[in-house]
């Protein structure tokens, strides 16, 4: 079956992407890609004979038509997605159409945003004896969201929470998470285009988060992380890993008893 590549990105950073998606990026006979979202440097380590197309103002239809006109000319197309195509990425609606001209796809995974942010500000999201748990999600805008996982439900497990596209509903984030019985001083980091020359990084709590971005003026590109694992003092506090205790076995390592 003929088929197209579709690659992870990565969050902004050309580095970012993997060894794998850069050897087929530099291979592709066309490469498709969101103008708004996808770094000009990583797109430019095509082919200098490769057709560069901006999907940015194209429409559904539009970018499939490019495809399979592509593909049935025998190229071999590459469709660049931000982050990892898994999240977010609308990449099921593309294959639908795609698969009734029978083309296929493989996709390779990438730094997801959520990733680049946490790197940004030097966060473990799942500290032991805090939060094992982070749940990747997004508020409720003009999309709705399953009534299951609405934010306040979500938050209900008082685990870290990541949240995509959600930076113009900071009021209802915060009135969601304080209604999950979230303290007003838990902490929160905003990080605007991570891993990207401009980035941003604003740290604040569920009660001055909209204000934060409001003086920050912040309103897309930012990926919110919330909960205690954000705390900016988490390194002076006594959460440790069982996996580097001297006294805790597991499948390398005996552990030895530790005197008082």
């Amino acid at each position: 079956m003929k088929k197209i590549w579709i690659i992870g990105a990565g969050p902004g950073d050309p580095d970012l992407i993997t060894v794998k998606g850069l050897k087929l990026l530099q291979q592709a006979d066309v490469v498709m890609y969101t103008d708004s979202l996808v770094s000009e440097t990583l797109v430019a380590e095509a082919r200098a004979d490769a057709e560069v197309i901006r999907t940015a103002g194209m429409h559904l239809q539009e970018m499939v038509d490019c495809i399979v006109e592509r593909v049935n000319a025998g190229k071999m197309v590459v469709r660049l997605h931000t982050g990892d195509p898994a999240m977010y990425g609308a990449t099921m609606e593309q294959v639908a159409l795609l698969k009734n001209h029978n083309i296929g796809y493989d996709v390779v995974p990438g730094v997801s945003s959520v990733f680049a942010a946490a790197a940004a500000v030097g966060a473990e999201l799942t500290v032991p004896d805090l939060t094992q748990t982070l749940i990747l999600t997004r508020a409720e805008g003009r999309t709705p969201v399953p009534e299951r996982e609405k934010l306040q439900a979500l938050a209900s497990h008082h685990c870290t929470i990541a949240m995509f596209l959600s930076a113009t509903l900071t009021k209802k984030i915060t009135k969601e998470l304080q209604a999950a019985g979230w303290s007003d001083d838990t902490p929160v980091a905003v990080i605007q285009r991570a891993s990207w020359p401009d980035q941003k990084i604003v740290r604040t709590t569920i009660a001055e988060l909209d204000e934060a971005m409001r003086t920050n003026g912040i309103r897309k590109h930012a990926m919110i992380l919330a909960g205690w694992a954000l705390d900016p003092n988490i390194h002076e506090k006594d959460y440790r890993s069982k996996l580097y205790d001297a006294t805790f076995t597991h499948g390398f390592r005996k552990g030895v008893k530790v005197d008082d």
